[in-house]
């Protein structure tokens, strides 16, 4: 099998690969700007855990590449209208655009980031796998293979194309509001049923779908379970997602807004095994979110489940529970229905 530094190396071996930007939302959620398509230098320098410098300086010294693979630079009447349409805010004269497949290009260039290790080792192990896998010599396998492919597109422009544009529009809309958030929801629908027919599909041909997220869950730690879980948040169009990760933080571990302008308050307990959330958990966190937080949606994650006591509380408080199923599902792509 190829090690992974053989990416760093070898622009071949990483355009073939450039089409995997699914990998992206695996090893971790790629916030996208309202048109759904690109991040800018900040955004990518985030999603990798690194400095801003250290994404320009990868740019200039592979900027041809990068622009073959969506990189742009926008300035002038591209970048008026670019800002019209897609609502950013900005005085700059000049911004810098990355696609999803630059953003990959960039985790196959970037030495010192533990993010773009990551994508690496993913990139490598479904290439490895893509290559020994017997093949099925039959018309049937690769209809079935193509019609997976499709429906994967599909799935993909949905979740990270068309969803974001309506937050967006949503954001800014007055008196067709309500329609929008409902074709939102039609549209969020098919995509539910795209995840829950490809988890389908898997299991019925042997694999489990869920161990793989199970495994990542397993090995976070409590910080890095927070950031998961905000990185979730954002992924669903929730806006100024804040992660406090702090012992004075009252029992809220997040703050932010729903797509629809919503505030949140969120409680995140990471925890293995059969341990349960207990009622007195959940009745600080009620409290915290009614009564300090004062939230539209009081959401409380957990890696485990909810005792008996706890889920009274929880239904009597009006807080959402999302359990350690739940969890996985939403980690894997589905989306929760109180973000919607």
């Amino acid at each position: 099998m190829i090690n992974e530094s053989a990416l760093l190396e070898s622009k071949s071996l990483r355009g073939s690969v450039l089409e995997r930007t699914d990998v992206l939302d695996r090893v971790k959620a790629l916030s996208l700007l309202p048109d759904g398509m690109h991040v800018t230098t900040a955004m990518v320098a985030a999603y990798f855990s690194v400095t801003m410098e250290a994404i320009r300086a990868l740019v200039h010294d592979h900027r041809p590449e990068l622009e073959s693979n969506g990189y742009r630079v926008l300035a002038g009447k591209e970048l008026s209208d670019f800002k019209q349409l897609s609502g950013i805010q900005s005085r700059t004269r000049s911004l810098a655009l990355f696609s999803r497949r630059a953003v990959l290009n960039i985790a196959m260039l970037l030495r010192d980031s533990g993010v773009a290790r990551q994508v690496r080792v993913y990139l490598l192990d479904m290439e490895y796998l893509a290559r020994t896998q017997p093949v099925e010599n039959s018309v049937a396998a690769d209809t079935t293979s193509l019609d997976e492919r499709i429906d994967q597109q599909l799935t993909h422009i949905l979740g990270k194309t068309v969803v974001p544009m309506f937050n967006a529009l949503i954001e800014a809309s007055g008196e067709h509001r309500r329609e929008l958030i409902e074709l939102r929801q039609d549209i969020e629908n098919v995509e539910r049923k795209l995840c829950w027919h490809h988890s389908r599909l898997r299991t019925l041909e042997g694999e489990a779908p869920t161990d793989a997220v199970r495994a990542q869950l397993k090995a976070m730690t409590w910080q890095a379970f927070e950031r998961h879980v905000a990185d979730l948040l954002q992924r669903d169009g929730c806006t100024d997602v804040v992660v406090r990760q702090a012992r004075t933080d009252r029992g809220i571990d997040i703050t932010g807004h729903t797509a629809d302008g919503r505030t949140l308050a969120v409680q995140c307990k990471n925890r293995a095994g059969r341990w349960s959330v207990p009622s007195a958990d959940m009745q600080k966190f009620a409290g915290a979110a009614r009564a300090v937080g004062r939230a539209d949606v009081a959401l409380f994650v957990t890696t485990c489940n909810f005792s008996s006591e706890a889920q009274a509380i929880a239904d009597l408080s009006g807080v959402i529970t999302v359990n350690r199923d739940e969890l996985e599902a939403w980690s894997a792509g589905m989306r929760l229905k109180a973000l919607r």
